[in-house]
């Protein structure tokens, strides 16, 4: 239990490290919350300050999810989970999942931000590319498509979001891949959890005043008053 205890608490410190805030601060000496959608994450430090700020953001928190499910939760030994077995989940999946959502949940409430994050997309995403990187790389191929056809970041990370578990489900079931089916019930959760933090997105995306990236320079309003 103390072992798991800690894998959560470190898995939490290291989702709280804020890469948007910090990196818009220290390459542009901006504070990302005083503008565009007044999210500290990595979309509004590309609407902001630009893609350097964005793509180093966009990699800290991809790098957190990562760490806590792939580095963090395979080194510290755990016992195994009792009754696990009857669900065919496996105790390394569970724990590298469990700590995972715990990095999200560090990126979303970040105790070095004021508990003020982001949406945590970026973070689920290295979380499971630990776990499973083929359907994830699927799944950032979509994401990829849906960004580029459409410019809408927001539709984007919710296609993916669905697209994940769907994949997990298409390659397990159809294709026999040798996947935990936690990582189907997790992914359903994830989904579900990135959907309901994207409300005011889906909103806008319906009411058709969602901000599209168009592209990759800073802000021109803020350039245009010197604030960069």
């Amino acid at each position: 239990m103390w072992s798991l205890i800690i894998i959560l608490l470190i898995s939490y410190f290291l989702g709280s490290i804020p890469g948007a805030l910090w990196s818009s601060k220290v390459l542009h000496g901006v504070d990302i919350r005083n503008y565009g959608s007044h999210n500290p994450g990595a979309t509004n430090a590309f609407r902001v300050v630009g893609w350097q700020a964005g793509v180093l953001a966009s990699v800290v928190d991809f790098g957190k999810g990562v760490l806590a499910a792939g580095v963090v939760a395979s080194q510290i030994r755990i016992d195994p989970i009792p009754n696990l077995s009857v669900f065919g989940w496996e105790t390394a999946t569970l724990v590298g999942l469990l700590a995972g959502v715990v990095a999200v949940l560090g990126h979303m409430f970040p105790v070095f931000a004021n508990f003020e994050g982001g949406k945590g997309v970026n973070t689920a995403a290295g979380m499971l590319f630990a776990l499973t990187p083929v359907t994830i790389g699927i799944t950032l191929a979509v994401f990829a498509v849906v960004l580029i056809s459409s410019r809408y970041v927001s539709l984007a990370s919710l296609t993916a979001a669905v697209a994940f578990p769907t994949l997990v489900a298409i390659r397990r079931y159809l294709f026999g891949a040798a996947l935990d089916p936690s990582l189907l019930v997790f992914g359903i959760l994830l989904a579900l959890a990135i959907i309901a933090a994207h409300q005011s997105n889906i909103r806008r995306l319906l009411n058709g005043t969602e901000s599209q990236i168009s592209s990759f320079e800073p802000a021109q309003g803020m350039l245009g008053r010197g604030e960069l």
